[in-house]
């Protein structure tokens, strides 16, 4: 172990942090978690789950203890616009006798009766950590009960030993792949899929709206308020909008690759991205009507947003920031957004950040800022002691640590209850921020001082 400015960092964890403007090093990233780290990563059936449970109309059953269901949608603010089948818990609830006889009778019934109770337009099978040691065959399963009900049943394979809540995306992706271009339909020239958005207290909605201003329409979002009829035509559209590429990318290169689907990158959060994504996405199609509605869209959101902005801003300038979130993309949204409000950002982290992703986040980071890929709490509150952070921006599993050290906190994860994309959603950022970070709270916790 070393200590790097009196912070203790795993030996094999030095090159994974970097001091920009006095390190040289090239950043260490896309690797499995160091032993003994303690990693902020959630397991691969995490990251599967995050991808596919906002599918609303489909049956999601989790093949394992019934710990591992807990770990689901239910607890998320993913919303849907009707069926609400994605918030129910389904598991088989393996136990000893399942352990040493198999699982496989248990799941087959497990599915029969779920599909004839909730009549699902798909189910989606998870296997577990524990269904890859004892080794049950969920594909043989699912493709038998396909056979008995009719419907698709899709194996997903997000055994968590099997390596990061990344492998998990490539799991959820590779499923996805067996639905779309299930239905044949004609191509349609003026629409989209949005790909990485998972309709968290209803942003998906929000961005359709925006799209339906400049004159497109969405074939299908993958996957927030998600429907299995429209993912299985999601190849018929025009181009793919990729908003979450950490975890998404995958099906996005593959949709390319089968079905000749350009796709682009696009950030909806802060006013800068959201006004840039817009324009890219009117560029693509190059008609002029749909560029002059996007103009005129941009135009009139960024004027509202700044006028609302301005009292938020003048709350929170010289304030100090960490964000320690799960893509690096949207690390460097939120640098940008903070700088917005006047706001300094101190630390940036991500769980799943790639090399290109860290060298696009150095570049929007000032100097001095202190970038760091798969943290874990030791090193992250140390660094936030260092830098006197006044705001830690990340997920549920970050919260506790800010709330330890006395500073604020903001929840940029799938838990939250509000929007924070688009132009609206920087609107409720900056309100969120401010509160935050002025919340008289603070000073009266006599711990605050002595951890900072």
């Amino acid at each position: 172990m070393t200590t790097l400015k009196n912070i203790s960092i795993l030996e094999e964890r030095h090159n994974q942090v970097f001091r920009k403007g006095s390190d040289t090093h090239a950043l260490s990233c896309e690797k499995p978690s160091a032993a003994g780290s303690v990693s902020q990563r959630a397991c691969v059936f995490c990251g599967s789950r995050v991808v596919l449970y906002p599918i609303a109309d489909a049956l999601h059953l989790v093949h394992g203890p019934l710990g591992c269901a807990s770990y689901t949608w239910d607890i998320r603010g993913a919303m849907s616009s009707g069926p609400e089948l994605h918030r129910l818990s389904f598991s088989t609830d393996l136990r000893e006798d399942d352990i040493v006889f198999g699982g496989e009778k248990k799941l087959r019934a497990a599915l029969i009766k779920l599909i004839d109770e909730y009549k699902p337009k798909a189910a989606f099978v998870y296997a577990t950590c524990l269904v890859g040691i004892i080794g049950d065959d969920i594909n043989a399963v699912c493709k038998e009960v396909s056979a008995i009900t009719g419907i698709a049943v899709v194996p997903v394979h997000s055994e968590g030993f099997k390596g990061t809540k990344k492998d998990g995306y490539r799991a959820a992706c590779e499923a996805l792949l067996t639905l779309i271009g299930t239905i044949k339909a004609p191509a349609q020239p003026l629409s989209v899929n949005l790909i990485g958005d998972f309709n968290v207290a209803g942003e998906t909605w929000l961005i359709a709206e925006y799209f339906k201003r400049m004159g497109l329409t969405v074939c299908a979002t993958l996957t927030g308020d998600g429907r299995v009829d429209t993912i299985r035509k999601a190849h018929t559209a025009a181009l793919n909008i990729v908003q979450c590429s950490g975890s998404m990318m995958f099906l996005a290169k593959s949709m390319q690759e089968t079905y000749g689907t350009p796709f682009i990158r696009a950030s909806f959060f802060g006013i800068d991205d959201t006004a840039q994504a817009l324009y890219d996405v009117a560029d693509f199609f190059g008609d002029a009507t749909i560029i002059e509605n996007t103009r005129k869209l941009v135009r009139e959101e960024i004027a509202r947003a700044i006028s609302a902005i301005k009292p938020f801003k003048a709350l929170c300038i010289g304030k100090r920031a960490a964000l320690y979130v799960g893509g690096a993309f949207k690390a460097i949204s939120l640098v940008k957004a903070l700088r917005l409000l006047g706001m300094s950002t101190q630390i940036a982290g991500t769980q799943t950040g790639s090399a290109q992703d860290y060298e696009a986040l150095k570049s929007v980071c000032d100097d001095g800022v202190i970038i760091i890929d798969d943290t874990n709490p030791l090193e992250l509150s140390g660094f936030m002691r260092e830098r006197s952070i006044d705001l830690l921006i990340g997920g549920v599993k970050e919260r506790p640590i800010a709330y330890k050290l006395g500073i604020g906190f903001c929840d940029h994860n799938h838990e939250r209850k509000i929007k924070l994309a688009g132009f609206e959603g920087m609107v409720n950022f900056a309100r969120e921020v401010s509160a935050t970070v002025n919340s008289p709270v603070w000073k009266l916790m006599p711990f605050r001082k002595e951890a900072l």
